[in-house]
């Protein structure tokens, strides 16, 4: 047990935490040098197109004749899910900041989340990408002293990239991390077993893989066991680790964090948090970590109906590996069967959609991104609104309330006025600012969480030239006076472009919502009204022209009356398109919508 470290990796995203895993894979010789490769832990496609981790990913090392085991994490707040998963199954961070940004907003929220593990869990202080020019160390030092109470002796200065001192954090974890606890006197592997599901995934022929940390006891092949939560029996087909790959093993034991191989089909049986023991044996669940509320809801439909069946199961096995993603079933006669589904921002979103599209080929019409919001009705009682299509009759609404959030911006002292130009279009409040250091500014700001899910993040980075940061937390629910916005093509409502607006800003909303359609929205061969209608009154409205082919082109000399015969048959036929069409709309269509 003394010679065991588990360990994570934390940081904001794109402070180089993949590289860093990387140069411990090959200090310690985990991946041999033909098979290493960039973001080798990020083995996702979606992974290395955009340079960030979406998922956290286990792994094995030896360095010194220590065990290491090392959960490699996302830096982006919307999968902050996966990072406190993570410090559940370790005993200490490796806590990354890029020199030449400093402190950022998620340094300090995955900070929040490492010192609620308590006193014991240790965290070892990291700046990267000192080699640049730009690197800002002596005042990155400063502002990590100040935010983690740290002397600068304890601070590791390294380069990830090129591999500069690397081995000086390995040797840190291997000194400062403790060894597997709690109570680690009282944890030896003759105890009964209980173990922590920490994650898991499908395999085909293996079935549900689940990603435990064995706290107590040990577990073998053929092993029979039991998870407490969903009260189900199995049997262990395959123990082993991750180095990086499943590497099968006899057994694992206490302070081990490792795989079990199930042979369980039934997606549902293994969750998250669950702990597993032996069947039969008498034991105490392990505390599990509490569940993450969705923030933000789209409703998903397969372009074609027979696609459903594929669609429900691909959502069953996304939701194996990220828990955070919730789905319950919807049916709109526009577009039938479908789900509601739930995500921790928008970008979690967006990872979701094109994970289907490209993992199951499935084509999706997806309705706009939306939070939840509460209603009290006219006889007093309070109803969750998680889509514009279940918004009441306005009769029935006695108040209307939406969620807001806290959140925390840090900027260059320079660029504050550009931060707080974008914080008054959110309408929130103002609550408090903080000097980080001499040149970094902490903003705390309140605002509607439907505002800040939208283009707040994309404002912020354009406004301060991509050196601002931010994160948020839930706040509560306040008052205010929405109304559901319906958007019309062709005179026909398009339930997936509804959204709920203030009352206040409903004709401004609109007026972007039906240009940006005519924008997203392909020309057909007759003109496409489009119009946002707030209680039966339009409020806005653009036209998509018709294409229109030359129907006169072929014709040569003759009497003009001809020409005229040609374009007045051509005017009634568009016409009756016009009435009866149907218009297409581009699944790329929707997210083109709603990202601007």
């Amino acid at each position: 047990m003394d010679k065991k470290r588990n360990f994570c990796i934390i940081s904001h995203i794109d402070h180089g935490k993949s590289t860093l895993a990387d140069r411990f894979l090959e200090v310690t010789k985990t991946v041999s040098e033909k098979d290493m490769q960039d973001q080798f832990l990020d083995d996702m496609e979606l992974e290395r197109e955009r340079g960030i981790t979406i998922k956290l990913r286990p792994v094995r090392m030896i360095y010194k004749d220590c065990v290491l085991n090392m959960i490699d994490t996302p830096g982006h707040v919307d999968f902050s899910y996966e990072v406190s998963r993570s410090l559940a199954a370790v005993e200490g961070a490796v806590l990354l900041v890029d020199a030449t940004k400093g402190i950022q907003a998620q340094t300090l929220a995955n900070l929040d989340l490492a010192r609620a593990k308590g006193e014991d869990f240790k965290i070892i202080p990291v700046i990267n990408k000192i080699d640049l020019d730009s690197a800002r160390i002596e005042e990155t030092e400063e502002e990590m002293v100040q935010a983690l109470g740290v002397s600068k002796e304890e601070i590791i200065k390294i380069s990830g990239k090129k591999g500069l001192y690397v081995e000086k954090v390995l040797d840190a974890i291997v000194d400062r991390v403790p060894s597997p606890g709690p109570n680690r006197e009282k944890i030896d592997e003759n105890s009964p077993l209980r173990a922590l599901v920490f994650d898991s995934e499908y395999n085909s022929y293996k079935g549900i893989i689940a990603h435990v940390r064995v706290v107590e006891g040990e577990i073998c092949a053929k092993d029979k066991i039991y998870f407490f939560a969903s009260k189900a029996g199995g049997e262990a087909k395959e123990v082993g680790f991750f180095s990086p790959r499943w590497v099968s093993q006899k057994k694992i034991v206490a302070g081990d964090i490792g795989y079990i191989a199930t042979g369980i089909k039934e997606i549902g049986v293994v969750r998250s948090g669950d702990t597993v023991c032996k069947k039969d044996e008498e034991v105490l669940p392990l505390a599990g970590y509490k569940e993450p509320k969705s923030m933000v809801f789209s409703s998903f439909y397969p372009r074609d109906a027979e696609d459903y069946p594929v669609f429900k199961n691909a959502l069953y096995e996304i939701k194996l590996t990220d828990p955070a993603f919730t789905f319950e079933p919807e049916f709109k006669e526009v577009f039938g069967r479908g789900f509601r589904c739930g995500f921790l921002g928008s970008l979690h979103s967006e990872i979701i959609s094109e994970r289907l599209r490209r993992e199951y080929e499935l084509e999706l019409i997806v309705s706009a991104p939306s939070v939840t919001f509460k209603i009290v009705k006219t006889d007093k009682t309070e109803e969750e609104i998680r889509s514009p299509s279940d918004w009441p009759d306005e009769s029935e609404i006695m108040e209307k309330k939406e969620p807001w959030v806290q959140l925390e911006i840090i900027t260059p002292e320079s660029m504050i006025g550009n931060v707080n130009d974008i914080l008054g279009r959110l309408k929130g409040n103002y609550i408090d600012t903080r000097y980080l250091s001499l040149n970094r500014v902490l903003v705390v700001y309140n605002a509607p969480l439907r505002k800040v899910i939208s283009t707040f993040h994309d404002n912020l980075k354009s406004a301060t030239k991509g050196y601002a940061s931010a994160g948020y937390k839930m706040e509560g629910f306040y008052p205010e006076n929405l109304v559901k916005m319906e958007i019309l093509i062709a005179h026909q409502v398009d339930e997936a472009f509804s959204v709920i607006v203030s009352r206040n800003e409903a004709y401004e909303e609109g007026k972007k919502m039906v240009a940006n359609l005519k924008e997203a929205i392909p020309s057909q061969q007759f003109a496409v009204a489009l119009q946002a209608r707030v209680g039966g009154k339009i409020i806005a409205r653009e036209t998509i022209k018709a294409r229109r082919k030359d129907v006169t082109g072929d014709l040569y000399g003759g009497d003009v009356t001809r020409k005229r015969k040609l374009l007045e048959r051509q005017k009634k036929g568009k016409k009756r398109l016009e009435k009866e069409g149907k218009v297409s709309i581009p699944q790329d269509a929707y997210f083109k919508v709603f990202k601007k």
